[in-house]
């Protein structure tokens, strides 16, 4: 069976990279395709496959700046030559499922999203974008790109999704059911330690960028002397944040990857206040024992149970954290680190391959028996 996966870019490795790393290793011998890609910024595994690029690859500057050339996207997906490929797995989240599949090729879309910036983050994307040209461009390119997603699903004969927040979008904005399988979450450095650490403070993780709401925390502790915030990460909205810091506040930036599981045993909960599609850091955070206090909407709503890993608060406020970090402060005996991380290793790389491998071999024999169906009927 020859195997086609398409990813939008390839240009470093972050949550999408890790599932098609285990989309890899489900197919070896799978070839890859994709807009653009950085060899020196891809993991071994996905480096060594063979990447057939668009031609956006070979437009002036493409390697650093992908996304402006995002209106000539359709068309190289579409360019793309399947043929002679017997499954085709999308990875969905910038454009990649608008393919052309070959006649008998059976089509499959991972969708870590739909396009964010031409659907529920359309109206704060285009809100900053300072300049006014360019809002009014943005807002022909984002309607042009909605009459061309939709249309495109329709190339797609099943869908999964990354999570139920994930897939309720694919109903409303496509009008397809899909599957649901969480991504894979790399927990062998993620475990509770004994002794316990000791807990000495409450914890952000994540790129800072506006939707993330890394504000909300900090202004949460600001005035609580006695409670510490670490916050790990860095990104836009670093030096703002940074202008105004209470004392008992820091930002550590970005840290080694060996340090993070540290940092989760010995916070008291992990803060969680973005609407994400899924959310890998809960599931990290959850595998080293530690509870997490998380905005209730999103993919944290699959991850973290109330009242057992966790506490969800359901307004994106100030208030609204300070409240839950009380409520979580009255109860601490509630949350159990061992079972908590129990819970967290549901969430593994053997999970994923083993739900992702069944619901294709299902599409695949469900596939060949409406072939089956149309040659006898022919």
């Amino acid at each position: 069976m020859r195997v086609a996966i398409i990813h939008y870019w390839l240009v470093g490795m972050r949550g999408g990279e890790r599932v098609l790393e285990e989309m890899l290793r489900l197919y070896p011998q799978a070839d890859l395709f994709t807009h653009v890609a950085d060899r020196s910024a891809l993991s071994p595994l996905i480096a060594d496959r063979p990447i057939h690029e668009s031609f956006i690859a070979r437009l002036p500057g493409a390697r650093r700046h992908y996304q402006k050339y995002l209106p000539l996207m359709p068309r190289a997906l579409e360019e793309l030559d399947l043929r002679g490929y017997d499954l085709i797995l999308s990875m969905e989240s910038g454009p990649a499922k608008g393919i052309i599949p070959p006649p008998g090729s059976l089509h499959i879309c991972y969708a870590h999203s739909p396009m964010r910036y031409i659907w529920d983050h359309y109206p704060q994307y285009r809100a900053g974008l300072g300049n006014p040209l360019m809002r009014m461009w943005f807002s022909r390119l984002a309607h042009r790109l909605r009459i061309w997603d939709v249309s495109t699903a329709a190339r797609v004969d099943r869908f999964i999704a990354n999570s139920h927040f994930v897939a309720d979008r694919i109903m409303q904005y496509y009008r397809r059911d899909a599957d649901v399988v969480h991504p894979p979450v790399d927990l062998e450095a993620y475990h509770p330690v004994t002794p316990p650490s000791p807990r000495s403070h409450y914890l952000f993780v994540s790129e800072l960028v506006r939707y993330k709401r890394a504000d909300l925390v900090i202004e949460a502790f600001r005035g609580w002397p006695e409670r510490r915030l670490l916050v790990v990460g860095t990104g836009s909205e670093r030096a703002a944040l940074e202008r105004d810091l209470p004392p008992n506040v820091t930002l550590l930036g970005r840290v080694p990857g060996s340090d993070l599981p540290d940092l989760y045993r010995r916070a008291h909960a992990l803060i969680f206040p973005g609407e994400e599609d899924f959310g890998i850091v809960p599931v990290e955070a959850m595998a080293c024992g530690t509870p997490v206090l998380a905005y209730g909407r999103g993919g944290a709503t699959d991850s973290v149970i109330e009242g057992r890993t966790g506490l969800f608060f359901h307004d994106q406020s100030v208030a609204a954290i300070r409240q839950a970090v009380l409520d979580f402060e009255n109860a601490p005996h509630r949350f159990d680190p061992e079972d908590i991380a129990t819970h967290a290793r549901g969430f593994g790389a053997p999970r994923f391959r083993a739900e992702i491998a069944a619901i294709i071999q299902a599409a695949q024999d469900g596939y060949s028996g409406k072939t089956d169906s149309r040659r006898r009927v022919g």
